[in-house]
């Protein structure tokens, strides 16, 4: 009765006991049955990955020639990647020219692919990998490239500095203390924004009951159909309050 209604309604309840460890190998069999073995996954579509993590692996004081190249973190979408595959790292890195913000795509080749611990040739969609490339370490340390989008050059999605998307509002604000109902979103209002393993403030610029249109402050690579995460700022904390499906 406490899912009836719900998307969970014809979902089967697995009770366990995490502190026993009874009946964990059933859960994990049930998710494996079906959630796993129902996600389609385009083996054949041109390889994307949004970036989840990136690092720098050089220890303090290694020398020049010993240096590795950057390493990004994340989990493949859709496609395949190979070691000596090249790619490209979008919407990249922010640079000034001519005092103007210009952000500059970056493309290299993959050196190493790691699944977990397990080193590989070639890897798919699901589960996280690390791809270790010749970028400069410099550019990767301290997850400077997290929210960026890597794939096989000029097919990538396109950068977006705006977009419109489709809302569906929650009926109450999540996480707040007290029992907040969600007001309609209006123009001008700014909201943070979820998207992949991105996350950028949006302004309102067109806002109506349903639909709404937002500029970027930082860009994005986004795919028609996508989920966004739509937060609003409560109390000097951001809040989410719906998603959005990009048009």
């Amino acid at each position: 009765e406490f899912v009836k209604g719900t998307i969970a309604e014809n979902a089967p309840i697995v009770p366990i006991s995490a502190n026993s460890g009874v009946n964990i190998d059933m859960l994990i069999k049930t998710i494996e049955d079906h959630i796993i073995s129902s996600v389609k996954r385009d083996m054949d579509a041109p390889a994307l990955m949004h970036v989840a993590r990136s690092f720098d692996i050089n220890s303090p004081g290694t020398s020049p020639k010993d240096l590795k190249g950057g390493v990004l973190g994340g989990s493949l979408i859709q496609g395949t990647l190979k070691v000596g595959d090249e790619i490209e790292i979008v919407p990249g890195i922010r640079t000034e020219v001519g005092g103007k913000t210009v952000w500059q795509r970056l493309t290299t080749k993959v050196t190493s692919l790691f699944a977990g611990s397990k080193s590989v040739k070639s890897i798919g969609p699901g589960g996280l990998i690390s791809i270790g490339t010749s970028l400069d370490p410099s550019i990767t340390k301290s997850d400077g490239l997290t929210g960026r989008m890597v794939g096989i050059p000029g097919q990538v999605p396109e950068v977006a500095h705006d977009f419109t998307m489709k809302t569906v509002l929650l009926d109450r604000v999540v996480g707040s203390s007290s029992d907040l109902e969600v007001d309609e979103i209006k123009s001008n209002e700014m909201l943070m924004l979820s998207i992949g393993t991105a996350t950028t403030v949006g302004v309102v610029k067109n806002g109506k009951a349903g639909k709404i249109q937002v500029a970027l402050k930082i860009p994005v690579c986004i795919v028609k159909g996508q989920r966004v995460a739509i937060s609003r700022r409560i109390s000097n904390k951001w809040r989410l309050i719906g998603y959005g499906i990009v048009e």
